[in-house]
């Protein structure tokens, strides 16, 4: 299986980008996860991720592609509006998705849809902060004192479970947006996740 690989040359890493997601749409890639699918509360496999990721304490921000920073600034300011906080959060961003295996594009468009970057968002069914990750997890995985809200907390969560639930669906990202979302046989999420992406995070 082939991994998202970076480049520091921000041309080519626009055709790796392109490629990468039309990987994701149509063939069968990796595996992610949501938290709000009943099916997977008690998911062994699941929890074994969420600990094992919980427990990795190499945050090496290995990203220096700056091209890419000035680009996604822009295009987040709308909803984070302090320079220096709008920086330090697609940093985080960009190193939990690439730690997951994900584009950072794609982790981006989830959250808007999920969050609108708001880390203080709560859903009507208790899924909180960025990534909206249910909070039976933290005991589900032996740390409850864990804040959801914590963006760091929260990605790394997210983007484990995304990441899960892609895998589980062999690369359908479809199904996997469905499955994070916790509606599987609905297309409205999956659709609004594709749109976010393509009007305002892909890279063109």
């Amino acid at each position: 299986m082939k991994r998202w690989t970076r480049q520091t040359d921000p041309f080519p890493r626009r055709w790796l980008i392109a490629f990468g997601l039309l990987l994701l749409l149509f063939f069968p890639v990796a595996q992610a996860a949501s938290d709000c699918a009943p099916e997977c509360a008690v998911d062994p496999e699941l929890r074994q991720r969420l600990q094992e990721a919980m427990s990795d304490a190499g945050f090496h921000d290995r990203f220096t592609a700056e091209v890419w920073l000035l680009d996604m600034s822009q295009r987040l300011q709308r909803w984070i509006k302090n320079d220096k906080q709008r920086l330090e959060f697609l940093r985080l961003a960009h190193r939990e998705a690439s730690r997951a295996g994900l584009p950072a594009e794609l982790v981006l468009a989830v959250i808007e849809v999920e969050s609108a970057f708001d880390r203080w968002a709560i859903s009507r069914v208790g899924a909180q902060g960025l990534m909206q990750v249910m909070p039976f997890w933290l005991k589900e995985i032996g740390r409850p004192g864990d804040n959801l809200h914590d963006p760091a907390t929260n990605l790394r969560l997210g983007c484990t479970i995304l990441r899960y639930y892609l895998d589980r669906e062999q690369g359908d990202l479809r199904r996997a947006l469905g499955r994070y979302n916790g509606s599987l046989r609905s297309p409205v999420y999956p659709e609004k996740v594709f749109a976010a992406l393509g009007q305002r995070w892909f890279q063109r």
